[in-house]
This record gives C-alpha cells, structure tokens and sequence, in this order.
C-alpha cells in the first residue's frame, strides 16, 4: 500500500539549492533511512514531508486517512508542563476521561429537573472506555521508563535538554501513525537504550522515515536507504551495509562516465582547433555536441572533508587522577576514581544517562573541581573540548570570523600552513557559506563548524563529549581516520557503538553508585567481558539444588556431555576475556614503572596487579575445563 507519493520536490534557500526534481513513494512497512552530508536539506526534507514547511514546487500525495507522527531534531515543549501531558501533547488520556466526566456531573447536578441531560450523562458513563485510557497512559510510562524518564510529574521546563528530547522521542512512539518521521531519535540516549529503540522499532507496525547517523542503528533497523547528495535523491534498497556497496558502484560508473566525457570533449576540441566548417549543417551539428558536453555538469564527488590540524608537542606527564570523588548533594557521580593516562590513550566513556560521564570530562578538563583527590595536569598539555553543546557560538558572527578568533593560519601534519578560507573549504565550507552569519548555518554545519575550531586550536589531549551528536557519516568517518594518527591521548564520551569500536582500546563503565570500571578492548569487546561477568554472577548466586540420586543405565552413562548454552556461550568468548585480561596486566606494568615516587598510585597500581593476577588465573582454569570438556564432546 503506497501510504505517500513525492513527485518532483524541491527547495532552496536564497542561492542554496537543497534538492531538486526529488521524486519517491513510501510504501506501508518501509523502514528507511535518510542521510547525506549536513546541510544536504535532509531536515528540511522531512519537515515538508510532514506538513510543517511548504516546498518551493513539486507535489506530495498522501492516501487517505494515513497519520503522520513526527519528531523534529529540536522539538519545542511548555515548560510548565508535567513530563506526561508533554507526552500526550495535553492532558492525558485518563485525566481527559475524568475530566469529561466531572464536568457532565456538575451539569447534571447544576439542573436535576433536565431529565435529558441525565440521560446524556448515563449514555456518556457508558461510552467512556477508561479502561484504554488506562493502557494508553500505562504503555506511555513503559516507554518513558526505558527511556531513562521516571518521575512523571516533574515540570519540563526543570529537565536537562537530553531528558527533554526522550520525552518527545516517547511522545512520537506512543501515538499511533502509519507514518513515522524521526529526525536524529538516537541523539541523548545511551547506548543500551539505543539498543532498546532498535527493538522498538524493529517490531513495529507501519512506516518509518528516519535521519540517524548512527551506522549500527541505521544498519539493523532500516530496509531501503535514501541519500540527499549535491540536490538529487538517490534509492538503495537494504540496509547502511548495502547502500554502501551500491553507493560504490554508483560512483564507480559515474566515474566511468566522466572519463568518457573528457575523452569525447578532448577530441572535439581537437577537431574544433584544426578548424571546422562551420557553415556545413554537420560540422555545426558537432560543434553543438561539444558545447553540450562542456555544459553538463559531472555527477562525481568533488569535494572531501580533510582533517589535517597539527598537535602541540606532549610531554611525559599528561593527566593524574588521583582518589577522585564527586558528587551534587546527595548523588555521588565519580566515588575514588584514579587513572594515569597515557600518551596513546584511546578510552571511550559509556554508562546511563546522568551517571556523570559528562562530569568526568569536565573534572579532567579543570571546569569542576573535585570534592575529594586530586587531578594533576602535566606543563606540556594543551587539551581540546568538544562538548555536546556549541554554548560559544555567536548567531550573528560570520563562519570565518568565528574560525579566525581561534587561528588565521594552521601549521598541519606535514610543516605547511593552511589559511582559515582553505581549512573552511576542506571542511565543505564553500567561500558563499564563509561569509554567511553563523545563524543561517543548520545544526550539523554548526558542528562540524565547532569541531574545525577545536581542532585548529592544535591540542594534544582531546575531550570529546557525545561527538558523534548531529554529524553527518561523512564527517565522522573522516574524524575517525583523524583519530588514529592523532599524536595525542583521545577521551570520548559517546553513544555511539561503531564510534566507539572504531577509536576506543580501552573502556570506562559507569556503573552506578559513582564506580567506573576500567575494561580493556572496544565497545563489542566490553560487552562481551561484561555479559559474561554478568553471567557468571547470576550463576554463582544461584543456589545448587542437590538432585535426587537414581541408578543409571548403561546406555545413560556412556551418553556423551553436551555444553550448556551458558557453557557454548563462555567458550565461545573466553579467549578474548583472557587476552582483554592480558592486555590490562601489560598496561598496569606499565603504569607501575611510570608512577615513580608516587606511593599513593603505587600502592593503588600493585593491588590492581594482584586483582588481575588472581583473575587471570581463575581464568585459566576455567578455559582448562572447557577446553577438556569439548574434546569430550567431539569425542
């Protein structure tokens, strides 16, 4: 069923064509996900879609009765509102019920002669279905709770601008629609709610048009990928995996196209040159042909975000937490927390919303200060920020004043220098955008905007809160490959999991009551080593029931030991626990010889040694058993 058909859309925006000639369908069970490059018009797209922005030609036709429910990427609230009637956009549904009923009571009452009325209101107690009303507002408090929202009552107004966008992203889910529009619904969610949403959606019934820019998210939830590139839409049935198989191939053939383009126009011109009768009817026949092949435009990628910023020397000494604890009142976010960190650090940050990863950076960067330890920050560190909100940016300032308060010119990589008109181009800012205000840029371009300035700056430590936020692919696959020849220790907080799998060897969990727990390895990694922990504590915690001894036959005992799914599952993995194990005694040994005099971390470094010693044997042990238990199997 074809729940809406676009025909030849499009939209500009003063001498910035966002798309042209646009023209698709959306079936019901679509799941697709829109990308492109910030500032391709993807928001754009979505909200005339929706209805709430109308296009400057093309037509789209909606079947009828479809309803849309869309989420914009910066949704507006009342802030006197509580967190469910921001939810249901009003008052919500049990309270509508009471509240009708309450005011048919009290006209009932006011005239108890109005025998009519009295029957208006018995016909009225009989419609009222509160027991849906109920359901409705039960499910609402479901999605709100795995969302990290519990308190329902609180005011908006009073809630970060994360909680603010789950409560809009519960709102889009629980009204019903054939057509879902999410713009950026991973945005402020942490990585096991991202997981949560994925399932959400993957069961639900009807269509679903999304921006995200989460690649993993992208890859498991959608069924055909659109992409918004130089005003053209392009079609890729499967997910972000195959779109980019086929997206290869696309530019594969647009290349071949092109080279056979400037083959044709160099022997034209060379035929042209060698004088051409341009009287006959065929010679200005082909004369026309080479001027038709000089106007048409290539279809090719013509421009490449380039990262090439410098960073300052670092010394020996980076960062030293030593004992650190902080709290708000009575939450503690960080309980006794030490690090040494090191110059090749890569440690991305993960745990719920609110645990404090935020105010950890902060703490390391020196905008708090800790209730209790120390935190020492070597001479030679120059840390850069990026946090998750551009706070600085002044609407009115043009893209290049903005970027030259920072630096005129850059020293990068490779001892050449580069003007901020050219870093600006190599960040897709054409010279039209450079002289624009700051205002008219949209929120990726802001970002990424944001990301030049702290990278111009040339640090050599890097903060990086939630970067992944409102960057288009493009950008983040290239501030990955940055990353890994980055000279310089790099600290993440992020919800993205490929993010996290691309830059992080080691990770830090919040998990609650102010602990962080250091693991070894990526995102996938760290899952791995904590489903098995978690797996070995439930079981462990499990009391043994003594079974009840019968004799066995003959056959029963020469029937060969099969492994659990727990016991499948642990051998599976256990290599890698052992080798992640390995890995941080290697690191703590190293920690060891570089605390010098430092008796506190000292200390602290040898009991984490003998912890992992103990673990690691454990370990052995165990890979020992399995190990002869699957040669018994094959056996």
């Amino acid at each position: 069923m074809n729940l809406i058909a676009i025909e030849n859309l499009a939209k500009s925006y003063g001498v910035r064509t966002l798309f042209d000639e646009v023209t698709f369908g959306i079936e019901a069970g679509d799941r697709i996900g829109l990308i492109g490059v910030n500032g391709a018009g993807k928001s754009t797209f979505l909200r005339i879609i929706a209805g709430l922005e109308p296009a400057d030609s093309g037509k789209i036709t909606m079947g009828s009765g479809v309803r849309v429910e869309y989420l914009p990427q910066d949704p507006e609230f009342d802030p006197q509102a509580a967190v469910l009637e921001q939810v249901f956009k009003g008052v919500s549904p049990v309270m509508q019920v009471l509240r009708e009923y309450e005011q048919a009571l009290a006209q009932a009452q006011a005239r108890p002669q109005d025998t009519e009325r009295q029957q208006d209101l018995i016909r009225l107690s009989q419609q009222m279905d509160v027991q849906d009303a109920w359901q409705l507002e039960s499910e609402a408090k479901i999605i709100l709770t795995q969302l990290g929202i519990t308190d329902f009552a609180a005011r908006v107004g009073e809630l970060s601008g994360g909680q603010r966008k789950r409560i809009a992203l519960a709102g889009a889910l629980i009204h019903p629609s054939d057509l879902l529009i999410l713009d950026e619904p991973t945005n402020h969610i942490d990585t096991d709610t991202v997981a949560w949403l994925e399932q959400y959606l993957q069961k639900r019934k009807g269509a679903l048009l999304m921006i995200t820019h989460d690649r993993y998210f992208l890859d498991r939830v959608a069924t055909r990928t659109i992409e918004l590139d130089k005003g053209k839409l392009y079609t890729y049935s499967g997910n972000y995996s195959l779109f980019l198989e086929k997206k290869a191939e696309r530019e594969e053939l647009a290349e071949a196209g092109e080279r056979k383009r400037q083959n044709l126009l160099r022997n034209e011109l060379a035929w042209i040159r060698r004088g051409a009768q341009a009287r006959s009817t065929k010679q200005k026949a082909r004369i026309d042909r080479f001027e038709q092949l000089s106007a048409r435009k290539p279809d090719v990628e013509n421009g490449k975000l380039e990262i090439t910023a410098a960073a300052s020397r670092l010394g020996k000494k980076i960062i030293e937490l030593e004992h650190v604890h902080k709290s708000f009142g009575s939450y503690i976010c960080i309980r006794d927390f030490s690090y040494i960190v090191l110059k090749d650090d890569r440690v991305g940050i993960v745990g719920p919303n609110g645990r404090g990863k935020s105010t950890l950076l902060n703490l390391i960067a020196g905008k708090l200060t800790p209730d209790q330890g120390a935190i020492e920050v070597g001479q030679t560190v120059k840390i850069g920020c990026f946090s998750q909100e551009n706070t600085e940016m002044d609407s009115d300032q043009r893209v290049i004043d903005y970027i030259k308060e920072e630096a005129s010119i850059l020293t990068t990589s490779d001892g050449g220098t580069l003007t901020a008109a050219q870093l600006l181009e190599r960040f897709l800012f054409p010279s039209q955008l450079q002289w624009m205000p700051i205002a008219k840029l949209s929120g990726g371009e802001k970002r990424r905007l944001y990301l030049l300035r702290v990278l111009m700056s040339a640090p050599n430590v890097l903060l990086l809160d939630e970067p992944t936020n409102d960057l288009d692919i493009q950008t983040l696959t290239i501030l990955e490959d940055y990353l890994d020849g980055f000279p310089g220790a790099v600290i993440a907080v992020s919800h993205d999991r490929f993010f996290l799998d691309r830059l992080s060897d080691k990770i830090f969990a919040f998990e609650g009551d102010g602990m962080i727990r250091q693991y070894t390895g990526n995102y996938s990694e760290y899952q791995a080593i904590f489903s098995l922990q978690s797996a070995s504590d439930t079981a462990s915690k499990a009391k043994p029931v003594e079974a009840k001894k019968t004799p066995a036959s003959h056959k029963e005992q020469e029937r060969p030991r099969k492994f659990s799914f727990k016991e499948q599952r642990e051998y599976e993995q256990i290599d890698g626990v052992i080798a992640g194990v390995e890995q941080q005694l290697k690191e703590v040994a190293a920690r060891i010889e570089a605390a010098d005099t430092n008796y506190a971390a000292l200390q602290e470094l040898l009991t984490t040694q003998k912890a992992l010693e103990q673990r690691l044997n454990e370990l052995i042990d165990r890979w020992t058993y399995l190990n002869e238990l699957a040669e018994i199997i094959k056996s």
